[in-house]
């Protein structure tokens, strides 16, 4: 049966499709959960996990990084997963299930609790994530005027779940102990399942989300069928990912092969080069036309990469900032990471509305010059706050201006690249590959936290004192973050001086 067979368009709401409004509320929720436990994580594993360490900055990092890569790299299974056998439905409940199971053994006192509730969440994730943003699209037949202005809809309940989330977590956690604030957020993930749950009940859906093909569903494999045999190996890879999340340390001592390289950096380390002969022999085989544009689809993608890379930084060495050398007003550390998606929330629409009024009169920059303007701003967002130590007092502490800033330089940034490359993606991809191409953009992010965990662990802090601050981190921090100006604003520069060649490169792709 295909996701397509019925769209449920003839129950509308403000205009939309009822079911938009049941996949909104779900993903807001949903994002509530991963960004509220995400504000706590990396202040809970250097208060708590690595406390006696004093290596627990370097170790936080490092899982840190291992645990965004690979919540990110999941999504590609998962969604193949879902294409071929599960369905979208099936998929989403399943990943639901395991992230909200994930949240709540987080609020476990243990260790080893810790890194299998992670591992949940990883899993978890690869099915939740790219599927219920697929289910979107299906509830809109093709050529729909109405499918862009859903999406930014449904984006703005992403935005609006990770900016209210870090607030009541970071809030709960601070106040009555790390383990509440991570309850709430598993609950969070209860109620997305809720909402989900109820708009299958009301049939909101039509026939979209159902498993395409009924046979290869009900399939037995081992004697067991496809649908129970995926979520009981999706529960049992968990204690597996937990040991590569576990394997934290460096594999080589120094001056070896493998410094400052864990398992999980190896593991994509491979994939990379995977991916790049894949890609070669793909080119080989294309059109002129089609080498361009793909091209062009894996310079956008490697841009978006070190942009995340930055970008990615406000859950982990942003945060130890902000904890240790921000003076910090109304919030705490934790809360700031609820900074990007306020601004993400205020300024959508407006440059939405600016990008139709240049359209207009013609003036819409292509979308190399957006990308470079994007890797500019990430550059001066660094470079603000690296300014900030000339304001600090007496205790090395600087004026939460600076951090607000950056917050908001780099949210502009944000809304050039992001919005604008997924939809690039497709448009430059020849059809029969696209699919692997959308797995690659989905992969850049997983890349992305292998550059914040590099980042991470040159801005490590060695100290066994949980009060370490002032001017004994104040420097490092900002040193490392002129140093990240510099690169992304040589980034955002190069971009700039060859976007005239891009837009050559890209043809009639806008």
């Amino acid at each position: 049966m295909s996701d397509i067979v019925k769209p449920a368009s003839e129950k509308t709401l403000f205009g939309h499709p009822q079911g938009l409004f049941y996949l909104f509320f779900a993903e807001l929720w949903e994002r509530f959960s991963f960004y509220g436990m995400r504000a706590l994580l990396t202040l809970y594993m250097v208060n708590v996990i690595f406390e006696a360490l004093s290596t627990r900055d370097y170790a936080a990092a490092a899982v840190y990084a291992s645990y965004g890569s690979l919540v990110y790299a999941s999504t590609v299974i998962g969604g193949k997963i879902s294409d071929s056998i599960l369905g979208m439905r099936a998929s989403i409940f399943l990943g639901g299930i395991l992230m909200a199971l994930g949240h709540f053994v987080l609020a476990i006192e243990n260790n080893a609790a810790f890194f299998l509730a992670l591992a949940f969440i990883i899993v978890g994730n690869g099915f939740f994530k790219p599927n219920i943003s697929t289910f979107v699209g299906t509830l809109y037949k093709d050529g729909d005027t109405r499918k862009d202005s859903g999406f930014t809809i449904f984006y703005m309940g992403i935005n609006i779940g990770g900016f209210i989330s870090p607030l009541l977590c970071g809030w709960l956690g601070q106040t009555y102990g790390w383990h509440y604030g991570f309850g709430l957020a598993g609950i969070g993930m209860l109620t997305g399942l809720l909402f989900f749950w109820s708009g299958i009940k009301k049939n909101v859906f039509g026939d979209g989300g159902k498993p395409p093909s009924m046979e290869v569903y009900e399939k037995k494999v081992w004697g067991i069928p496809q649908k129970h045999l995926i979520p009981i190996i999706a529960f049992l890879s968990a204690p597996l990912i937990a040991f590569l999340l576990h394997s934290y340390k460096s594999l080589g001592g120094e001056g070896s092969f493998f410094e400052d390289q864990n398992i999980v950096n190896v593991l994509f380390k491979l994939i990379g080069v995977g991916i790049l002969i894949y890609m070669i022999s793909i080119m080989l085989k294309a059109t002129l036309d089609e080498r361009k544009k793909l091209f062009m689809a894996i310079l956008i993608t490697f841009f978006m990469t070190i942009f995340w890379g930055f970008h990615e930084l406000h859950g982990s060495v942003i945060t130890l900032f902000a904890a240790r050398n921000v003076n910090l007003s109304l919030i705490n550390a934790s809360q700031t990471n609820a900074l990007n998606s306020m601004f993400i929330v205020i300024l959508s629409i407006p440059i939405s509305v600016m990008w139709t009024y240049l359209a207009k009169k013609k003036l819409n920059p292509r979308t190399p010059y957006k990308f470079g303007m994007g890797l500019v701003l990430a550059g001066l967002a660094f470079y603000a706050v690296s300014l900030s130590g000339a304001s600090a007092d007496e205790n090395g502490m600087v004026p939460f201006s600076y951090l607000l800033a950056l917050y908001f330089l780099i949210s502009v940034g944000e809304l050039f690249m992001s919005p604008v490359g997924l939809s690039k993606i497709t448009d430059l991809s020849p059809k029969r590959i696209v699919a692997f191409m959308m797995g690659i953009w989905f992969l850049s992010s997983a890349y992305a936290f292998q550059i914040v965990g590099f980042i991470s662990k040159q801005l490590a802090i060695e100290s066994t004192d949980s009060n370490v601050g002032g001017f004994d981190t104040l420097n490092v921090y900002l040193d490392g973050f002129s140093l990240i100006a510099k690169y992304s604003l040589v980034a955002g520069v190069v971009v700039l001086i060859f976007a005239p060649l891009m837009k050559r490169l890209m043809g009639n792709v806008h």
